[in-house]
């Protein structure tokens, strides 16, 4: 799966999120209010939703588009709900 998707801009995104979590535990270490730092897990947790729905919409736009075009319906079916309830776990 990973091999059709555009891994510069999912990288970027998670190198993104990746700094955030690190100025959270930075946060947590000079003794930030409590409500600064939930606001900061709670825009990772955002920035980690948006990085999944980019990975779903690249499975959906390459993975499964190249597998319907070569006929391999049943695998690439399989895969997308396979992804579908990932996915879904990220909500």
């Amino acid at each position: 799966m990973a091999e059709c998707i555009d891994k510069e801009s999912v990288i970027k995104r998670l190198k993104r999120i990746e700094g955030q979590i690190r100025g959270i535990i930075k946060m947590i270490e000079d003794d930030k209010p409590c409500e600064e730092i939930l606001i900061q897990i709670g825009a990772s947790k955002a920035g980690l939703h948006k990085a999944s729905q980019l990975m779903l919409e690249e499975h959906l736009q390459h993975c499964v588009l190249n597998g319907l075009k070569n006929g391999n319906q049943d695998e690439t079916i399989k895969k997308l709900i396979s992804a579908l309830n990932q996915f879904s776990k990220t909500l």
